[in-house]
C-alpha cells in the first residue's frame, strides 16, 4: 500500500533555494579547483648540449671580468688589473673556486638540501571526496539526488614536522660545511701542482746548470783524448755522464710541463688559459708561516683542527641530522588524527558529517623505522670518530715528514757550505798553478750535485708543509684564508654569469 503525502505550498520556493544553494557550491568546489591549479608549478626542460658545455670550457680564460670581480670581492685590497698580471697562490685559489667544477657540485648539493627544508615544512593536503548518487524518482521527496563531500584534514601530533624541519636544516648545515671542505680540496689541488711547477721550475735551472759544467768535463776531456793525456774509457765515462745530464733535463721539462696541466685542471680552465699569464711561485720560496713543530704536537693548532676543520663540522651536523631523524621515527609511534568535516545533500534534505580516523599501533609501533634510525646514528657517529683518528695520524705523519726534511734541509746546507770552502780552496790552488781546469770543473760538478740534492730536500720539506696544511685547514704559505669562505658569497652578477 503506498503512501501519497502533499506536498506543502512553500515545497517551490525550497526547491528554487535549494538548486541555488546547489548551484553556489558548485562554484565554489570550481574556483577553489582552478585557483589550486593555477598555484601549480610547470615543468620546465632544461636539456644539455654537451657541445655547448664544451664549448664553454673551452673557452675559459683568466680575464674573464666576473672572475677579476670575484677577486676583488675577495681580495678589496687587490686590485683586479695587477691581480691579473700576476697570479699568485691566493689569486689562482680564487680562481679554482670560480671555476671549478667541484664548487659547482656542492653548490648544487646546497640548493637541494634547502630544498629539502621547504619540503619539510608542508603541511599535508586535506583530501576531498565526492559521491554522487540517485534514488528511484518519487513524488513524496523534493529531489531524487543525493550528492556528498567530504574533506578529511590530516593533524600531525607529537612535532613530527618541527622535527622533520629540524633534520632538514641540520642537513642544510652539513651541506654548508661540505662547500668549505671542498673549498679546501681544491685549493689543496691548486696548492700542489703549484708546488710541482714550483720544484720542476728550480730542478730544472739546477740540471741545466749541471749539464753545462759536465758538458765542459767532456770537451776538456776529448782535447786531452787527442792530446793523448788521457784514457779513451775516462772520456766515455763523463760522455754517459753528459747523456744522462740531457735525459735527466728533458725529464725535468716533462715535470714541469705535467705540473702546467695539472695546475690548469685544478683550475677548471684549458692549459692555454695559463700559458699566457704570468704565475708568481714566491709562496714556496718562503712560506708566509713556518710551523711550530711542538704546538702542532699537542696545542692549539691540533685541537682546533680535530673540533673545527669543516669536515669534522659537516659530520657533526650529519650527526644531528641522524639524531632529528631518530627523533622524527620515535614520535610516528604515535599516529596522526584525520579529521573529516562532511556534507551531503540526500533527497532534499541537508546532513552534516563529521568523521575522526586513526591508524591503529596494533600491528607494529614503527620498530623498524626506530631500529633503522638508530643504526643510521650509530653510523654516524662511527664516522666522525673514523674521521678525527684520520686526522690525528695524518698531522702526526705530517710532523713526521717535515721534522725529517727540516733536518734533511740543515745536512744539505751544511754540505753546500762544505762544498763552497773547498770550491774557494780549488780556486786559490788553481790560480797557483797546483790543480789544472779539470780539478775545478769537477768541483763545480760536486757543487752542482750538492745544491740539486739540497734543492730536493727544500722540496720535501715544501711538501711535508703542504701536508700540514691539509691536515690543519690552516694556510702555511701565504695569508689569509678569507677566499676559503667564499663559495656562499659570490655576488650576484658573478653567479648570473654564463658558466655550465
Amino acid at each position: 500500500m503506498s503512501r501519497v503525502t502533499s506536498l506543502p505550498k512553500e515545497a517551490p520556493l525550497l526547491v528554487a533555494a535549494h538548486s541555488c544553494i546547489r548551484r553556489c557550491r558548485a562554484a565554489m568546489v570550481l574556483g577553489i579547483a582552478a585557483s589550486v591549479i593555477a598555484g601549480c608549478a610547470s615543468y620546465t626542460p632544461k636539456p644539455i648540449e654537451p657541445s655547448n658545455t664544451a664549448a664553454v670550457l673551452e673557452q675559459r680564460t683568466l680575464d674573464e671580468p666576473a672572475l677579476a670581480q670575484f677577486i676583488e670581492a675577495a681580495l678589496p685590497d687587490r686590485a683586479a688589473a695587477s691581480a691579473s698580471q700576476n697570479w699568485d697562490l691566493s689569486t689562482l685559489t680564487l680562481a679554482a673556486l670560480y671555476f671549478h667544477p667541484e664548487m659547482e657540485v656542492s653548490r648544487a648539493k646546497l640548493a637541494l638540501a634547502r630544498a629539502g627544508v621547504k619540503t619539510a615544512r608542508q603541511i599535508p593536503n586535506p583530501t576531498l571526496s565526492f559521491q554522487p548518487g540517485q534514488y528511484p524518482a518519487m513524488t513524496d521527496v523534493a529531489s531524487p539526488w543525493s550528492v556528498g563531500f567530504l574533506v578529511s584534514f590530516v593533524l600531525e601530533i607529537a612535532g613530527k614536522r618541527e622535527k622533520r624541519i629540524e633534520q632538514a636544516r641540520n642537513l642544510v648545515e652539513a651541506a654548508r660545511q661540505d662547500i668549505a671542505t671542498a673549498a679546501w680540496q681544491v685549493r689543496g689541488g691548486v696548492r700542489s701542482s703549484l708546488l710541482d711547477l714550483w720544484a720542476a721550475e728550480g730542478r730544472l735551472r739546477l740540471v741545466e746548470r749541471r749539464q753545462t759544467v759536465q758538458a765542459q768535463v767532456v770537451t776538456l776531456l776529448e782535447g786531452r783524448f787527442v792530446a793523448g793525456e788521457t784514457s779513451a774509457l775516462d772520456v766515455a765515462r763523463e760522455r754517459i755522464n753528459l747523456s744522462q745530464a740531457r735525459l735527466s733535463l728533458r725529464d725535468t721539462e716533462r715535470q714541469a710541463a705535467e705540473a702546467r696541466a695539472r695546475l690548469a685542471a685544478a683550475l677548471g680552465v684549458p692549459v692555454r688559459a695559463i700559458e699566457s699569464v704570468r704565475l708568481s711561485l714566491a709562496a714556496f720560496d718562503r712560506p708566509a708561516e713556518t710551523p711550530d713543530v711542538t704546538d702542532l704536537a699537542a696545542g692549539s693548532l691540533r685541537r682546533k683542527a680535530l673540533l673545527e676543520r669543516t669536515d669534522v663540522l659537516g659530520l657533526l651536523a650529519e650527526y644531528e641530522a641522524a639524531q632529528s631523524g631518530l627523533r622524527l621515527e620515535v614520535a610516528k609511534q604515535f599516529p596522526n588524527i584525520s579529521l573529516g568535516p562532511g556534507y551531503t545533500y540526500d533527497q532534499g534534505f541537508d546532513l552534516y558529517t563529521f568523521g575522526l580516523s586513526v591508524e591503529l599501533p596494533i600491528f607494529n609501533q614503527n620498530q623498524g623505522p626506530i631500529a633503522e634510525a638508530e643504526a643510521r646514528r650509530k653510523e654516524a657517529a662511527a664516522r666522525f670518530v673514523a674521521l678525527q683518528a684520520k686526522i690525528i695520524g695524518d698531522i702526526d705523519r705530517a710532523i713526521a715528514s717535515y721534522r725529517g726534511g727540516t733536518r734533511a734541509v740543515a745536512t744539505a746546507d751544511t754540505l753546500v757550505q762544505s762544498q763552497i770552502r773547498r770550491r774557494q780552496q780549488i780556486d786559490r790552488a788553481f790560480r797557483l798553478g797546483e790543480v789544472d781546469r779539470l780539478a775545478v770543473l769537477t768541483t763545480d760538478l760536486e757543487q752542482a750535485v750538492i745544491e740539486l740534492a739540497r734543492f730536493e730536500a727544500i722540496v720535501q720539506q715544501r711538501e711535508a708543509l703542504a701536508l700540514i696544511e691539509d691536515a690543519l685547514q690552516h694556510s702555511m704559505f701565504d695569508g689569509g684564508s678569507l677566499y676559503i669562505r667564499l663559495p656562499e658569497k659570490m655576488p650576484a652578477k658573478v653567479q648570473s654569469n654564463a658558466r655550465p
